[in-house]
């Protein structure tokens, strides 16, 4: 009996203490000097929602602050921080006795969401998670009234809007309520669409990329003319309209139920059991019905449209180009299309209805009876206008469908031949054909064949982006290698054991779709040794990433301008990285079947192999030369100002001189170990090249030589090395043209030749 009264009474304490812990946990503030770390949550009084750290990507350390609901942690309808995940381990959320509330992390920067407040000592500070979903900071008197708002997360809104919120325009600070989708299904950073309130016409939008998509019509009586009829049953609408703000809010009718807009990365407008608010996924710029949108190209007119047929044109396949990217349906292929005015027809590439394939410059068009070959979507004026079937044409096209058919698939097996693409990931059939025929060309393959060439390319692998996010950890902080202004690259390891780099472009950046296929053709095409390799690409959406080899040392900056890892480059090893970028530069300028101005050569597009070699990287703005080319000329000016030659960066003007200017910079940035744009000296108000222009007229040249140089024995070539740069950057001041006779033997002290630069 003892034993079991004593059993009795374990069981209540163990019960007694897990209600404590909940209860405990159960907290629904924090007040000023209180943190809530990534293992804590705050839930609402009801417990309708619950706010906490989370992270959308398994097997990963990328945590972001979030509100959800409690009975189901998948609806996320906030996200403090979706610019910038923190490491989840050390994550915290901390309210400050000043009432500035921050998430922080071990390593990382802290994200503010509210500034610190002006509060006397009568009052108190406290954060507290409401049942409406909102997180408000207020302000308290002594008796515990509120005495004023200082923030809430409702005026912050992500991809959700719950009963209560607002969308529309704040008068009194100029700011905006307004839905924005993530770009991704795992990555809560903004995406392509948003939804607003437009108080002017009194209708929602969304939009993407800015371009109306789709609009709800105006609001007459208590409703939307395009909303689904589920919806218009199932909530009551309001408009505030005066000075200080302008807005629509929605309450649900069926009072005590759940509710939620979510606006998805694909610009769907779903309620919270996942049926449509608003019937968008047939908006694609074409089409008009349920408020879709429709913005038509000038060489478009508006009683254009496409009509499905079955048959082919006579050019293919040298006026067809394919996008093998599987998240575009056949509606993205009528869009691109549609926006494209040399575009004539598409359909779809694979089976499943995914990918897109575009017809331009189209011939005749032989239709097929026989229903055999798959339809397609042809442009045409009005189907009763442009084409009439004529019994008299059936027997032509039969027998031609016939002939034809047989040499089109002989096409198709000489171009699956010349493939060399391999693909690695999980889907086998995910291949980037588009990339493929840029590469493949009549543009490029006209440029090769040189002697000096052995390999015909190299292989081009187009990665799925489900297996980048496994190799890279769904983009860890971890694995985050650098950034710069075209994205961030990360580390990442592929099953086989071999580590890749993978350059992540922000759509934020100068550098577009244009310049991603540049860099991608550029790349596959150029072999040498200082060269960066290649590896392959991912498309995903609005995602392009770069998937290059590994470099573990990084970029030539992060030694050269470090005062304790510039130590590590002695004179031997800087001259052989001096060495190594002549080297790749005579490749481009001269020995490759492509002749390459790179336009952007600095000390952080050189990156370094384990041992030290350079790599010349990032071709996003590099240009083609034709061989008996001699310069160009440009409106748009890229590249790095203190790094560019005067007549490019003035007058628009670049050839294979432009790369020598830049070249020349970077040898005296590798002598110095200072960096040019960032120089300054007290007797001279000029960068480092006017600096070491000022040096070698005044006999001192070797006081631009890096204090950390110690040993004298390199002094002749450290010399030689500055001397070739001054006398091209005399050769630029004074227009003389025997810089050309340089580009013959270009950096010929390197070579070995010095009697060609003292010849002068």
């Amino acid at each position: 009996m003892a034993s079991n009264q004593n059993l009795h009474n374990i069981i209540f304490l163990l019960i007694f203490s897990c209600l404590l812990t909940l209860f405990a946990e159960a907290r629904d503030t924090l007040k000023a000097g209180d943190s809530l770390n990534s293992s804590s949550h705050l839930v609402s009084s009801k417990g309708a929602f619950t706010l906490g750290f989370f992270h959308p990507c398994t097997n990963t350390n990328n945590s972001y602050l979030g509100i959800w609901f409690t009975n189901d942690r998948k609806k996320r309808v906030w996200v403090g921080n979706r610019n910038a995940s923190v490491v989840n381990t050390s994550a915290v959320l901390t309210l400050e006795t000043t009432g500035s509330l921050k998430i922080m992390s071990q390593g990382g920067d802290a994200v503010t969401l509210s500034p610190s407040q002006v509060t006397n000592d009568n009052s108190t500070i406290s954060a507290t998670l409401l049942d409406s979903g909102n997180f408000v900071l207020q302000e308290l008197n002594s008796n515990g009234t509120l005495k004023r708002l200082l923030w809430q997360s409702f005026d912050k809104p992500t991809d959700a809007l719950l009963p209560g919120m607002k969308l529309g325009v704040n008068h009194k600070n100029r700011s905006t309520w307004s839905l924005t989708s993530w770009l991704d299904n795992v990555i809560p950073a903004p995406g392509p669409f948003s939804l607003e309130w437009d108080h002017k016409g009194h209708q929602m939008i969304i939009r993407r990329h800015g371009v109306e998509f789709w609009t709800s019509g105006v609001l007459k009586g208590d409703t939307f003319e395009f909303i689904t009829d589920e919806s218009k049953s199932n909530y009551n609408f309001s408009v505030v309209s005066n000075e200080d703000e302008e807005y629509l809010s929605y309450t649900n009718i069926k009072q005590g139920e759940q509710s939620a807009w979510f606006l998805s990365f694909g610009g769907k407008l779903l309620s919270f059991d996942g049926s449509y608010v608003a019937e968008t996924e047939n908006c694609n710029g074409y089409n008009t019905d349920g408020g879709c949108k429709r913005w038509l190209p000038r060489c478009r007119h508006h009683d254009d449209m496409f009509d499905k047929r079955s048959g082919y044109f006579i050019h293919e396949p040298d006026h067809t180009s394919l996008d093998n990217n599987t998240s575009h349906t056949l509606n993205d292929c009528k869009v691109a299309c549609w926006n494209q005015c040399g575009c004539d027809a598409y359909t779809s590439l694979y089976d499943n209805q995914t990918g897109c394939k575009f017809w331009f410059d189209k011939g005749e068009f032989f239709q097929d009876l026989s229903g055999v070959i798959p339809p397609i979507y042809v442009l045409i004026p009005k189907p009763s206008q442009n084409y009439t079937k004529k019994p008299t044409w059936i027997g032509f096209v039969i027998g031609g469908t016939t002939a034809l058919l047989v040499i089109f698939l002989c096409i198709l097996y000489y171009l699956s031949r010349r493939r060399n693409v391999i693909l690695e990931g999980e889907n086998d059939a995910t291949i980037d054909d588009g990339l493929l025929e840029l590469v493949n060309s009549d543009r490029f393959t006209s440029a090769h064949g040189s002697q000096n060439d052995t390999k015909q390319g190299h292989d081009l692998r187009v990665f799925n982006y489900n297996f980048i996010m496994a190799a890279t950890n769904c983009f860890s902080l971890e694995n985050k290698l650098g950034e710069g202004g075209f994205g961030l690259v990360y580390k990442g390891k592929i099953p086989k054991g071999q580590e890749i780099a993978v350059k992540r472009l922000s759509r934020n950046s100068g550098q577009g779709i244009s310049e991603f296929k540049n860099e991608l053709i550029l790349i596959s095409e150029l072999q040498h040794m200082n060269l960066v390799r290649l590896l392959g690409c991912c498309i995903h959406g609005e995602e392009r990433m770069l998937i290059y080899e590994y470099m573990p040392n990084k970029s030539l900056d992060c030694f050269l301008f470090d005062s304790t890892k510039s130590k590590m480059l002695d004179w031997p090893k800087r001259f052989s990285i001096i060495e190594g970028i002549a080297q790749g530069l005579l490749y481009l300028h001269k020995y490759s079947r492509l002749r390459v101005i790179h336009r952007d050569l600095k000390a952080s597009n050189v990156l370094l192999d384990e041992n030290m070699n350079p790599k010349i990287s990032d071709f996003g703005m590099a240009r083609i030369f034709q061989q008996n080319e001699l310069e160009a000329n440009t409106k748009r000016v890229v590249g790095t100002y203190g790094y560019m030659s005067p007549e490019y960066a003035m007058e628009g003007i670049f050839s294979v001189k432009s790369d020598v200017y830049s070249f020349g910079v970077l040898m005296l940035e590798i002598v110095s170990g200072r960096k040019n744009n960032s120089f300054s000296h007290t007797e001279h108000s000029v960068n480092l090249v006017g600096y070491a222009w000022e040096l070698w007229k005044e006999g001192a040249t070797l006081n631009l030589m890096d204090p950390a140089l110690t040993d004298s024995c390199f002094e002749d070539q450290m010399l030689q090395c500055i001397h070739i740069e001054k006398q091209l950057k005399h050769i630029y001041l004074t227009k003389n043209q025997k810089l050309t006779r340089y580009m013959g033997c270009p950096f010929p002290i390197l070579l070995h030749d010095e009697d060609s630069l003292n010849d002068k």
